[in-house]
Formats: C-alpha cells, structure tokens, sequence
C-alpha cells in the first residue's frame, strides 16, 4: 500500500527532495515506481513530478489518479511540446524542493540509489550534483549487449570533448542536483534531445563539483526503449550546439544541410526526366524535381530540424506542406533576385554572386519556415 499524505502532514514538515520523471507511453510504470519511491525514500519529505508529452497511452491520467488520493504525485502535461531534455527542465522549474533528482519512467534506474544521492549532497555542501553512473566501481549496464556498450563507450569519448569535468559516465540520464544550481544554469541549456545532464554540465559558467555513485542498469520490464537512431543524432547535434552553435544555430545547421540533400533529389529526379524524354521536357522536368525537393526537404526537416516540434496528423502535415512550399517559392524567387542584381553589379563574379543567392534563400527559407510552419502549433 501507497502511504497516504494528508495536508497536515505536508505541513508538518518540509518538502525535502523532487523527483521529476520525464515520461511518454509509460502508463503501466507509473504506479510501480511510485511503490518503488514510496519505498526508497522512507522517512523523507518527497514530491514526484511527472512531466509527460501528452502520451497517447494515457501515462498523464495514471499519474493523475494517483495524485487524487497521494499529494506528493504531481502532472504537467505537455501540449505540442516534445523532449526528455526540455521535460527534465520544466519539471526542476516546477518545484520548491532544494534538491532535484531525475529518473526515467521506464524502471531502469535504481531508485534505491536516491537516499545515498541526498546523504552525498547533504553531507558535502560543496558539491553541486550526485550522479548514478554504470561504469565507476561498482555499477554496471545489465544485460546490455558488446554493441550497445562500445556505442556508449564512443558517446563517453566524444562528450568528454565539450565536458568541463571528467566523468566515468556523462550519458548518465539519472542524476540529483541541488535546485539554486540547475536554475541559475537552465538559461545557458540547449534542451537539445535525451542527455540532460550532459548538457547541465557544460552549460555551467564554472565546472560543477559532482560525486558518482554506482548503480546497475536494469532491464525494461514493460513498454518500449526510446532508444534508436534518432536518440544517437540528437545526441550529435547536442555536442554541435556546444562546440559551434554560438557560431551557426544548430537548427540552421540542420536546414541547411537537409537543404544539400535536397539539391541531391532534386538532381535525381531531374537527370532521367531529361535523359528519357529529352531537355524538350526539362521545364516540365524541373517543375516536378522542385515539388519532389520540397517534399523530401519538408518531411525531414519535420522529423529531424523540427522534431520537438514536428508536425502531426494529415491535416498538420498538408497545411505545413503547402506553407513550406509557399516559403521556398518566394525564397526561390529571393535568390534568383539577390544573385542577379549581385551578378549584374559585380559584373561577372557568377561564383559569389550565386553563393550569396543561395545563402539569402536559405535564411529567408528558414527564418520563415521556423515562424509560419513549424512555429504554428
């Protein structure tokens, strides 16, 4: 049985520790690890925050029906927004707990593991966050297989490229950090993808001083692993932002490059038009290279630029498809006038004044995409 938290007994004492659970799809979890809290965390003042991208599961209702008869479960529930990074941040915003710990949804963090984080964080004012890590003394990745584990092993490599301290495991998703800490940092966060705490780490003027704590990484009982190909990209793209995002925007990096890709499909849609049936066709030709272009341009950027804020539905993916191609016309047309008055005025210099073209149609392409397409819902 859940213990039952009265209002008088809230006010009795005060609130010592959230834990915020960043969920989607994790319904038939939701009650489990509240038992598995309830149990670890005996004897101390805690909330749990379930920050949930409005699951179709229904994982933001289980939540809630637990919260009707226990005040220590807390919901947001989030519309149109997608993230475990940008979650976690909005959950640590939520509370007025001193301390805040992040755990996954899924049962695969040693929940037991959270006291000895509160002792370590107590008993050391100077440090700044205790993390559960699989690879100090102690810890360990489960059943995972010689792949997945050279995989993290390679993340670990390259993270520690961007790391302003040298942890044993900075893809670590399950962490407790002290609340003045990660507030005064969530300004500097690219809430980019599922490493948060890879991007607190990094994010923070001075290097935070941090304690890792062993645990073992168990197995998924119920549901689906979040884990595939995307997780791994978005995992780059983090490490871009802080390399060189100061430099050039991430998600214009993304555009731009999908925008390359594009050119490629464009080609080869045109060169067989133009092969089979002769350059008589080629405005024909070009006309459905373009449409293709744009299509194919549209549904990556929706699935990889814009992901947090991607487009769903048939009726969302023709609005945003028709709205792109609109934005692309008129950049088409922006670039064509920018390197022809450049062309005219340098009198000559095609290579430059082709490349300014193209570099205005791409801002203009995405600074208006990012507004009127994806920046609708």
């Amino acid at each position: 049985m859940l213990q039952t938290v009265t209002r008088s007994d809230q006010d009795a004492g005060l609130l010592d520790l959230a834990v915020v659970i960043p969920t989607f799809n994790e319904s038939a979890n939701v009650p489990r690890l509240i038992e598995k809290l309830d149990a670890a965390l005996a004897g101390i003042a805690w909330e749990a925050i379930f920050v949930d991208d409005d699951s179709p599961d229904g994982t933001a209702d289980a939540a809630r029906a637990l919260g009707r008869s226990d005040q220590r479960v807390r919901v947001i529930q989030r519309i149109g927004r997608r993230g475990l990074s940008s979650a976690c941040i909005e959950g640590m915003c939520a509370t007025a707990a001193p301390l805040v710990a992040v755990i996954d949804g899924d049962l695969q963090h040693d929940e037991t593991l959270l006291p000895k984080m509160l002792a370590a964080l107590r008993s050391d004012p100077a440090l700044d966050v205790a993390i559960g890590s699989r690879f100090v003394a102690g810890g360990g990745t489960g059943d995972w297989d010689r792949d997945r584990v050279a995989k993290s092993a390679l993340a670990t490599r390259l993270s520690r490229r961007v790391l302003k301290a040298d942890l044993t495991d900075p893809m670590s998703g399950f962490f407790m950090i002290r609340s003045e800490v990660v507030r005064r940092i969530i300004p500097g966060l690219n809430a980019i993808g599922f490493k948060i705490l890879l991007d607190i780490m990094t994010a923070s003027a001075t290097p935070l001083r941090f304690v890792e704590l062993p645990y073992t990484f168990r197995t998924r009982d119920l549901g689906e692993s979040k884990l595939d190909h995307v997780v791994a990209m978005e995992f780059l793209i983090a490490l871009y932002d802080r390399m060189f995002g100061r430099i050039v925007p991430v998600r214009f990096a993304m555009f731009s490059g999908i925008g390359l890709i594009g050119v490629g499909v464009h080609m080869a849609v045109l060169f067989p038009v133009v092969r089979v049936w002769g350059e008589g066709v080629f405005l024909t030709g070009q006309i459905l290279a373009a449409m293709t272009a744009m299509t194919a341009n549209f549904f990556l950027n929706n699935a990889l630029t814009y992901r947090d804020r991607r487009l769903k539905g048939v009726r969302a993916l023709i609005d945003g498809w028709v709205s792109f191609c609109v934005v692309c016309s008129v950049g088409l047309v922006a670039n064509i006038g920018v390197a022809g008055f450049l062309h005219d005025a340098r009198e000559g210099s095609w290579a430059v004044s082709a490349l300014m073209g193209v570099l205005v149609g791409a801002v203009w392409n995405y600074a208006l995409s990012s507004r009127f397409v994806w920046g609708r819902y």
